[in-house]
């Protein structure tokens, strides 16, 4: 599996804010708590990341990613009940347009953490 050790680490440090938080909280202080342990498990991200939209290579809009973290793989975390099948598309959805191989889907709001790696299988994931 390509990047399994920075997705690895990545739930690692997700695992290590949901179990002193909790659910309940709002994304924005599951997102900034994730940071804090990001940054202690020296991985490169960029937060809140404006990223353009493009159609037949004609920039339509923008959107947030809520972390690029090693310049390679896109973080969208939630905190909802349950993850759903519509949250996995939209995370799909943001990989092809941002022409990412590899990202995470994180859900901070359920009993337990909630995490799906995904892929764009339209493009090849280069080895690290």
């Amino acid at each position: 599996m390509q990047h399994e050790d920075i997705t690895g680490k990545i739930i690692g440090c997700a695992m290590k804010v949901h179990s002193a938080l909790g659910n309940g909280f709002q994304e924005v202080i599951y997102q900034r708590a994730l940071a804090i342990e990001l940054e202690n498990s020296d991985l490169g991200f960029q937060r809140e990341l404006e990223m353009e939209i493009s159609y037949y290579d004609r920039p339509i809009g923008t959107r947030r990613v809520d972390f690029l973290v090693e310049e390679k793989i896109m973080v969208e975390i939630k905190a909802i009940i349950n993850l759903e099948d519509v949250h996995l598309a939209q995370a799909i959805n943001y990989l092809e347009a941002y022409k990412l191989g590899v990202g995470l889907l994180i859900n901070f709001g359920s009993k337990s953490l909630q995490y799906k790696r995904v892929y764009n299988n339209n493009m090849k994931i280069p080895s690290l």
